[in-house]
């Protein structure tokens, strides 16, 4: 079958691999009809995520139609279009039934990685590197799913494809940070990053009440984007100071809550710290740019909630600790636990609640998977994602 394969630093290319078979008793294969970018696949292409090899299949984020089930899949039958959440969970250790899906104990057959590298163990991730469990990923015609009882969703008859592909990654991760950051009615909500993650926080913390929300970035489309489909504020970071913005937006206050979005490769207006953070980055030190985390924590109100939906991997410096400590922040963050939320979203996206198809300003087929991610990357032609279809 066709695959998008990662060959090493800023290479990639649609390959020839071996079709998926069931391995495990409890595993589906999935025929794959939507599969689309997503701002953390840049970290791969970039180099900055270990334990790549060449010939990995890239691609996390995805809905189809199951073909084949193992033995032990009770739940799911052949026909279903299905969505499938990135993170894989087993549905049965301390943390699955606590509904803290990313932390699995039991998908992540290459646990001892993680453990030396960060001294603790994920749960195994679609096409997400050999240290969060090696899966061949989405960006494929077909994929092999684990737990497939626990990781695919039915997707309701009125939800179309480009909906359903985003309940996938995007849209449950968003809800994650508005949901356990806090936010309550009468809030004001500061989002970090226009793209699909940030948007559908904002929409988020909209739905849970917040009187206010604010989304920050600095490419024009996709601020027009946010303002035209989620209905939010913006603001461009690279026209004005933010944090004056939003004092001036707050009553002098600042957000109650606040939501990065961007992660660890994260821009910023030109200034000392982010030229020092981009040659370090560049040379491979273990360094990381948190520089939308940093602006989060000095933006929050005195005894407001940051949250962290951007991902991180490693090490970071010129942390402002000391601030988050004096102004009595809570700062948490969290890879997805989406199957604690996929079945919740896609009764919004039934309803006209919720709507993520704007997402995709692009779709190809696989074939010019390349073309897409030079695209995405380089933010080319108003692209904000890139939907694949395998099988075109």
């Amino acid at each position: 079958m066709k695959a998008l394969c990662w060959e090493g630093v800023n290479k990639i290319a649609v390959e020839r691999v071996p079709d998926p078979q069931i391995l495990n008793d409890q595993d589906a294969i999935l025929k794959v009809t939507l599969t689309t970018t997503c701002g953390s696949d840049l970290h791969l292409i970039n180099g900055f995520v270990p334990t790549m090899q060449a010939g990995d299949v890239m691609g996390h984020e995805f809905m189809g139609e199951i073909v084949e089930v193992g033995p032990g899949v009770r739940r799911r039958k052949v026909g279903e279009r299905v969505v499938v959440t990135s993170f894989i969970g087993c549905g049965r250790c301390w943390y699955c039934t606590h509904d803290l899906w990313s932390l699995c104990d039991n998908t992540n057959p290459n646990w001892d990685l993680e453990q030396t590298a960060l001294g603790f163990e994920s749960g195994g991730v679609f096409g997400y590197s050999h240290a969060m469990g090696g899966f061949k990923g989405s960006h494929s015609e077909y994929i092999r799913i684990p737990f497939a009882d626990y990781g695919t969703f039915p997707v309701p008859d009125g939800v179309g494809d480009l909906d359903a592909l985003y309940a996938s990654d995007a849209a449950p991760t968003g809800w994650m940070g508005a949901h356990l950051g806090g936010v309550k009615p009468g809030d004001v909500v500061a989002v970090w990053g226009a793209g699909g993650v940030g948007q559908m926080a904002a929409r988020a913390a909209q739905i849970l009440g917040a009187d206010q929300v604010i989304v920050i970035d600095r490419l024009p489309e996709r601020l027009a984007m946010a303002e035209r489909y989620m209905d939010t504020e913006t603001i461009d970071y690279s026209r004005t100071d933010v944090q004056a913005e939003l004092r001036e937006r707050t009553g002098g206050r600042g957000p109650d809550v606040c939501i990065e979005a961007v992660g660890m490769e994260a821009t910023t207006a030109p200034d000392g710290q982010y030229a020092y953070a981009m040659v370090k980055q560049r040379l491979r030190m273990p360094k990381e740019r948190p520089t939308a985390l940093r602006e989060a924590i000095y933006a929050c109100r005195k005894g407001g909630s940051v949250f962290v939906l951007g991902v991180f991997g490693g090490m970071v410096d010129n942390f402002p600790l000391g601030v988050l400590m004096n102004k009595g922040l809570t700062v948490s963050g969290a890879q997805q636990h989406g199957q604690r939320y996929v079945p919740m979203l896609l009764k919004r996206m039934a309803s006209g609640e919720l709507s993520t198809r704007h997402l995709a300003t692009h779709e190809m087929p696989l074939d010019e998977a390349p073309r897409g991610y030079d695209l995405f990357k380089h933010k080319k032609d108003g692209c904000v994602r890139v939907a694949f279809r395998p099988h075109a």
